[in-house]
């Protein structure tokens, strides 16, 4: 039988295939549940003194979620291997290549992307990045003057590489820095709450959660008055501002399925429990207004996924 996405993404281990030519792109993957939650473990995000920088050896499959220096030794060919990098929704993070010894010419890379990309999905969609899709990979060995350091767009980024030869190597350095106005997160936890703002820029913004949720959207303001109802309705994307909501299987935002959507300010609460394995807030924006959306959310527990398959609103959930 065909597993689903989550099955895929919980309780598989994250295989990674990179695509052969000048390009470097990286294939689709899947993650295990147990891999998933131990990444996001307390351990991995202690506090570190600032006069001290933390540093440990960078595995073939790795996860990063606090700064320090990270070095890859290969003891063998390494062909297929990406360290997922990630921080809090109000940061960004910075990539330094500190030392590289691999062989460009034998076709070595090691390759910065700005984003996610999970069984051939890209976080953020090309819709949502600020970027052309070829400018958000950075590779080492590219032709021309080597970029010494790479910034991300969002609080997640990743870094894929390939090797060849035992005993080459690379040392990186992985920074956190605030970003006033996060645009596009991938949470970490299963609950929080967050708010998200959007300052007079024509772009679109993401807040996608890779679990089931109850989510709560407790007030938004979309900096005018139309005279539209709340709840959806094909006139809301005359509107040029709103706040939807998504659903459905995959990371890239624009494959997900719309449950509802909302154009005019109102102080909520609006509750819903969505049994998706990626939930997201996404707020589309003209730019000529100030908009805000803020919402919490929490992890719906077995009883609740097995009563909300019975909810026609969320059945595509479970069966796409």
């Amino acid at each position: 039988m065909e597993r689903t996405f989550r099955e895929q993404l919980f309780f598989l281990l994250l295989s990674l295939s990179v695509l052969k030519g000048d390009a470097r792109y990286i294939e689709p993957n899947d993650i295990s549940k147990d891999e998933l939650y131990s990444f996001f473990n307390s351990e991995l995000k202690r506090e570190i003194p600032e006069e001290l920088i933390y540093r440990r050896p960078l595995r073939c499959l790795d996860m990063v979620a606090v700064e320090g220096q990270f070095t890859f030794t290969a003891e063998r060919p390494q062909l297929s291997c990406a360290a997922f990098l990630v921080a809090e929704p109000s940061e960004v993070i910075s990539v330094e290549y500190d030392r590289v010894d691999v062989d460009c010419g034998a076709g070595d890379f090691v390759t910065v992307f700005d984003g996610w990309v999970m069984k051939g999905d890209k976080f953020p969609s090309s819709q949502d990045h600020p970027l052309a899709l070829h400018e958000r990979y950075v590779d080492y060995c590219d032709s021309g003057s080597p970029r010494r350091s790479v910034r991300s767009s969002q609080n997640v980024a990743m870094v894929f590489f390939r090797i060849h030869s035992a005993g080459s190597s690379f040392t990186l350095t992985v920074r956190r820095h605030v970003n006033p106005f996060p645009c596009n997160v991938i949470s970490q936890s299963p609950e929080g709450s967050f708010t998200m703002v959007i300052p007079q820029q024509h772009r679109n913004c993401s807040f996608s959660i890779i679990y089931p949720v109850e989510i709560d959207i407790s007030e938004f303001s979309l900096g005018h008055t139309i005279n539209f109802p709340k709840r959806s309705t094909p006139r809301c994307a005359e509107a040029g501002d709103s706040v939807q909501l998504l659903g459905g299987s995959g990371i890239d935002t624009s494959k997900l399925l719309p449950i509802t959507d909302f154009c005019i300010s109102f102080t909520g609460p609006t509750h819903m429990k969505v049994g998706c394995d990626n939930t997201v807030v996404r707020m589309v924006s003209s730019g000529a207004f100030v908009n805000r959306v803020s919402f919490s959310y929490r992890l719906l527990d077995s009883q609740e996924l097995q009563t909300i398959k019975l909810n026609n609103v969320e059945d595509f959930c479970f069966n796409n």
